[in-house]
């Protein structure tokens, strides 16, 4: 990482994201696009530096805390899932073919990247994704990138590399006057994986985004980590930056098995998600790199089911167009190759998320998760829960799997439960008693018709969930 790694990281990937949202010399010419003349910069500070001049912001900035909710805002509000991709096709292949292709595969936003790091060519981004019905959230836009990274948001006319508030909301206004107009603009990508040192500035970005555009999303994505180190690394950023959702990315599909510490991770995103009110997203894998296998289509799906069933709110591709060898890291494959042609991947990630995500996505998106346990897994991975007998579920018997259960924010009594495979690589069957007492009937959501069909026997739940796979149940009140 070209930053320092959160307290207690575990995760086993020495992926640079950052890089791969930063064309190269971004850093010395970000500067001069943003105009210098409109603020008071001076040296530019490296990105993440301590110290006090990194991370100062007044009093007086912009308050969060007026702004929309992010039931309000695109892609967090609504009845439809996000389902999103990071590196997308490159400029000279920013046609409306390929973000058709992409509409067609099932995602509804996209972030820029791969070089789209210019007004012309997120410009160009929008154009496509307005006739295709996607949404864009512009990442790499050199004014919101020389804030982010290189300088403070302080009306402390001392500090170093700083902007007052008025500067900084200048320049947010001039960025948002180069993409306005497009249907298609959702927001923008803020910051990829901040350190620590960098909160209060994104904080105040966040702030001036949500104050000057607030029917836009800004958005930051944060790296993985475990324990409680990283617990509290979470908690200070929604404290200090005060964001309309959480996001983290954690790829799980190594070389050699799956990473076991993903499930503390998501469990930690869940305590944080259902502390906030705010929705959590994720990445899923979709890339072969260094240490990290191409995912098959079973374990895109096993990263899905897990994330939903520990109540995310949003899934993200990573990567779309597979990144070019000459960056390093060692990329192999993604959903699309670097020449342009559809892989494997392509496939199952369209009948995926047009015949499964798009669908549950939508009946799970306004619940929340009451809880998560594993049944018949041993050993436990750490941190998850262990499977108890409870109001709902009297027992589970049979193969390993995750049991998200989830209620209406106004509690009915109605619960829906997904049932994952543990297993990302074979299929499973488990069998599930139900408690008579609060469980009146029970009824299997049919994801290619939205509807939900009546078992007849519903004291027992007879599941037999594919490789990596999940089922959707509804369970009503006696």
């Amino acid at each position: 990482m070209s930053e320092q790694n959160p307290p207690s990281s575990d995760a086993p990937r020495p992926l640079n994201r950052r890089a791969l949202l930063q064309a190269a010399g971004l850093g010395a010419g970000v500067l001069a696009a943003g105009g210098l003349a409109a603020g008071r910069a001076s040296a530019a500070a490296p990105a993440g530096a301590s110290g006090t001049a990194s991370g100062t912001t007044s009093a007086g900035a912009a308050p969060a805390a007026a702004a929309a909710s992010s039931a309000d805002l695109p892609l967090t509000g609504g009845p439809e899932f996000p389902i999103g991709l990071f590196w997308p096709p490159h400029p000279f292949q920013t046609t409306l073919e390929r973000y058709q292709e992409i509409s067609d595969a099932g995602f509804t936003f996209l972030i820029t990247g791969n070089y789209q790091f210019d007004e012309q060519s997120g410009g160009w981004a929008l154009k496509m994704a307005d006739q295709t019905g996607l949404k864009v959230l512009i990442a790499g836009d050199p004014r919101i990138e020389a804030i982010a990274h290189y300088m403070s948001v302080t009306d402390d006319r001392s500090v170093p590399s700083s902007l007052t508030n008025a500067d900084a909301t200048s320049w947010v206004q001039a960025a948002l006057g180069s993409y306005n107009g497009h249907a298609s603009l959702a927001g923008f990508n803020v910051f990829d994986e901040p350190a620590q040192s960098r909160f209060p500035t994104v904080g105040a970005l966040t702030g001036i985004v949500r104050n000057v555009a607030p029917s836009l999303l800004p958005y930051s994505n944060l790296w993985p980590g475990n324990g409680a180190g990283y617990a509290a690394f979470v908690q200070d950023y929604i404290d200090t930056v005060k964001p309309p959702l959480i996001s983290f990315d954690r790829y799980p599909i190594l070389s050699n098995g799956i990473d076991l510490n993903y499930f503390d991770n998501w469990a930690i995103f869940r305590d944080a998600s259902l502390k906030s009110g705010l929705p959590a997203w994720t990445y899923i894998q979709s890339v072969g790199y260094n240490g990290h296998r191409v995912p098959t289509a079973s374990q895109l799906a096993w990263q899905v089911n897990i994330s939903l069933a520990y109540g995310c709110k949003g899934i993200q591709y990573f990567t779309y167009w597979t990144p070019d060898p000459a960056r390093g890291e060692g990329f192999t494959q993604a959903l699309i190759t670097v020449d342009g042609k559809r892989t494997p991947l392509y496939g199952a990630a369209k009948q995926l998320n047009r015949h499964w995500l798009q669908p549950v996505g939508r009946e799970l998106k306004p619940l929340v998760s009451e809880s998560v346990q594993h049944a018949n897994d041993t050993p436990l991975p750490p941190s998850t829960v262990a499977f108890t007998p409870g109001d709902h579920l009297t027992s589970a018997t049979g193969d390993a799997a995750v049991l998200g259960l989830f209620k209406a924010a106004q509690d009915d009594g109605t619960r829906h439960l997904l049932v994952a495979n543990r297993n990302p690589d074979a299929p499973a069957t488990v069998h599930l008693g139900t408690n008579s007492a609060h469980v009146g009937s029970v009824s299997r959501f049919v994801p290619d018709d939205g509807t939900y069909r009546p078992i007849n026997r519903p004291a027992t739940l007879d599941v037999t969930l594919d490789a990596g796979g999940a089922v959707l149940y509804r369970l009503s009140p006696s």
